[in-house]
This record gives structure tokens, sequence and C-alpha cells, in this order.
């Protein structure tokens, strides 16, 4: 890319641009690590022979060395919609200070620096070689893992700890009128220099001029939408008054356009929407991503006594889902999540920034990062990252290295 284009650029989409460009040159210098070059400043740090598979020394490993790439911070727990088969639920009324907020995520972007939680592992992971290169006073660390896609922190960052923070609730539109996420967003691209910043939201409370003041730095936004038919939607949950959220879509995809934000979707596939066919109105749309779930039920959240929904009447079988899948294997966008796949594959804070573990059907917290650090809490988390790489969670998910015509003719003329 030509620097005069980069003068060009808001400051924001420079940086990430520049962001990008420095994670391919670090990626083409560790493909040349292995031609064993003496190069100033290297060295090589031989690793200890491999545990075996499953054994105590590896589940430790495997639970220290997690690194919060992609994380979902639930900062709201309150919503203007009542979706039936809701799983996180308007429990608490309770919204962080924003400057709180914002200590929390600069910790989790220093989070893999030098090691979750700040400090360099003594022990490199089992059967895996560490590479360090010395540059004046920085170090850089970063694992190869022998028989493994699989990194704890990447060179050259700013792609070390995390890289991608979504921002959902509740609604994360309904604190300040939108301006406490627009904050944080500005604050996440703009001052930690993150490659991806998202939202999820069910987009009735988005307006034009919240694009305007920050779209810039939003790499992603995806609307909830389960239905193209008003009347499922009103059924769901997804219903307010006289305002008609499938028109509202289509406005929000089309502000996308404008202020160069990607536009997303998300569809929970329930009892009510299984039999739908949205090929059409999927494919009009043209989202980046289309995430298709499978109803989930939590327990404590739409499931159970202490729930405050009863989502039993939205679920469907394996086999309805995979039937629904099948009707829309034509659409490109598409990436399916099931239950087995959704459970126990995303990092998720809640409003007090505690990691929810959900591996035993419930929602349950770890101390929150802000009293006891990323590494002491992230070990709760009940985080497969197996899972995640399994299911697509790390895919291109920064607008500066999306290969969108409109987008990226947006991204060099504005």
């Amino acid at each position: 890319m030509h620097l005069g284009v980069l003068r060009r650029l808001p400051l924001a989409l420079a940086r990430a641009v520049l962001a990008a460009l420095r994670g391919r040159l670090g990626a083409l210098c560790w493909s040349l690590a292995p031609l064993s070059l003496p190069l100033p400043g290297w060295r090589r740090v031989s690793a200890p022979s491999p545990a075996p598979a499953g054994s105590r020394r590896e589940r430790e490993w495997d639970e220290a060395s997690l690194t919060p790439t992609s994380v979902n911070y639930h900062f709201t727990r309150q919503c203007n919609y009542k979706c039936g088969f809701c799983f996180h639920t308007a429990k608490t009324s309770f919204v962080l200070p924003l400057e709180e907020a914002k200590r929390g995520l600069a910790m989790l972007k220093e989070a893999g620096a030098s090691g979750v939680g700040g400090a360099v592992p003594v022990t490199p992971r089992p059967g895996s070689l560490f590479i360090a290169l010395q540059s004046g006073t920085d170090s850089v660390w970063k694992e190869r893992a022998v028989g493994r896609q699989r990194f704890t922190a990447s060179v050259f960052g700013p792609f070390l700890g995390m890289e991608k923070i979504n921002f959902s609730g509740g609604e994360p539109f309904l604190p300040d009128r939108g301006e406490f996420v627009g904050k944080l967003v500005q604050f996440c691209k703009q001052e930690l220099e993150l490659p991806s910043v998202t939202i999820v939201s069910n987009g009735s409370l988005i307006r034009e001029r919240w694009f305007k003041k920050y779209g810039e730095y939003l790499d992603i936004l995806a609307i909830s939408c389960d239905s193209f038919d008003e009347n499922v939607n009103v059924l769901i949950g997804r219903g307010q008054g006289k305002k008609n959220h499938v028109e509202n879509l289509h406005k929000l995809r089309q502000w996308c356009r404008e202020y160069a934000v990607a536009f997303k979707i998300n569809s929970v596939i329930n009892r009510f929407n299984v039999e739908e066919d949205m090929n059409e109105q999927i494919k009009a749309l043209s989202p980046v991503r289309w995430k298709v779930f499978q109803c989930l039920l939590i327990e404590g959240e739409n499931c159970g006594e202490d729930a405050l929904r009863e989502a039993e009447k939205f679920v469907i079988s394996d086999e309805d889902f995979e039937q629904f899948l099948d009707r829309h294997k034509d659409v490109s966008c598409l990436v399916p999540e099931s239950n087995q796949k959704m459970r126990d594959s995303y990092l998720i804070l809640d409003e007090y920034m505690r990691f929810l573990n959900c591996r035993n059907g419930r929602k349950e917290p770890s101390r929150s990062i802000l009293d006891v650090g990323v590494e002491a809490a992230i070990k709760f988390s009940g985080f497969d990252e197996k899972m995640f790489l399994q299911r697509g969670g790390k895919y291109v998910w920064s607008k500066a290295d999306m290969k969108l015509d409109w987008l990226q003719h947006k991204l060099l003329t504005s």
C-alpha cells in the first residue's frame, strides 16, 4: 500500500491497516524460522520432552496458557426486547463505570503481551519451541507448537493478548443511548489498537448519528434477526409496537455500507422459525457472516427454577437444526453453531467482568478480572479453545483485511 493512501485515511483506520501489515510481516518472519538462519539477536530455547496427551501436566499447561484472543463482553443485562429463548437475561441492572470498563479492557489487551497476566512462562509447552527476538530493550515471545495449530501470542504486536472484543448484552445501545458502547468502541480501536471491534445488537435503538460519530472505529455490526416474517418476530419477542424489525434491518444494512462497517446477521433457530426459508432475504442483504445458532438452554437464565425465561418451548432437535442448515446450504456466508459447538467455545465476560463458565449447563462466574487479574480469572472460564477454532471462531475479523469492493472503496475514499 502506498504511503500516500495511508495519509488520507482516518487515524483509526490507518492504525488498523498498519496493524494488519505488521501481522503479515510477523507471519513471514516465523515462516522463515525453520531455516535456522544465524541471525543476530535470535535465540533458540530447546523444549523438554512432550507430556503424554491428556496427562495432568498437559492439562495444567492448557489451563495456564489460555490467551483471551476473542472476548465477548456483556456489559449490560438490560434489554428492550423480550426474546423468549434469551440466555443472558436481565438479572441485574449493573453497568461498570466507563473508566473501570476501560481498565479491564486494557488488562485483556495486555494479557498476552508476555504471557497471560504479564509474565513470560518459565517452561515452554511440552513438545514446543520458543523463539525470542531481541530488538533493543524489547523482547517478543512466540510459541511454535509441534503438531498443533496454536499460538499463545503473536509477534510484532499489537496482536498480543486480546485481538477481538465483541460488545453485547442485553442490548448494548441502552446505556446512555449508545454513548457508553460508542466510547468503548472508540477506546478499543483508537487507544488499544485492537484489530477487531464488534457489536451484537437487536438494532432497534441505533441511530445514524451514532455511525457518524463512532462508525470508523467499528469493524462489524451484528444484528439479531430470527425471522423475516414480522408476525414470527413478535411471537418470539422481537416486537416493539408499530416498529418493524425487518424494515429496520434493511435500514441498518444501508448505514453500514455508507459508514464502512461490515454487516453481519445472527439468527437463533427455534420451534417458531425452523421451517422458514430465508435464502432469498439473506442473499439480498449479503452480510459478511450469517451466524445460525441452535436454540440453547442455560439453567438459571432461560430454564430452571430461578430463570427469567422459559425457553423449553423454543427448543429444537439436532435433526431439525440440520434440516434447516441443509435448506440453506447454498448461502455462502452461513456459519452454523449447534449446541455442542456453542456452549463452551466463547470467552464471556459479564457485567462485573467475570468470566462465565457454562460447562455444567449454567453460568458459573469467576472472580472479576478487575480484582484478581486476567490470569487468575481465566482459569475458571471453562473455555474450550479447540472448539473455538473448530467452529471458525478465528476468521477475517478486521474490516481493513476484508476483501469487499464496496468496503475497501469506502475506506480509501473517506
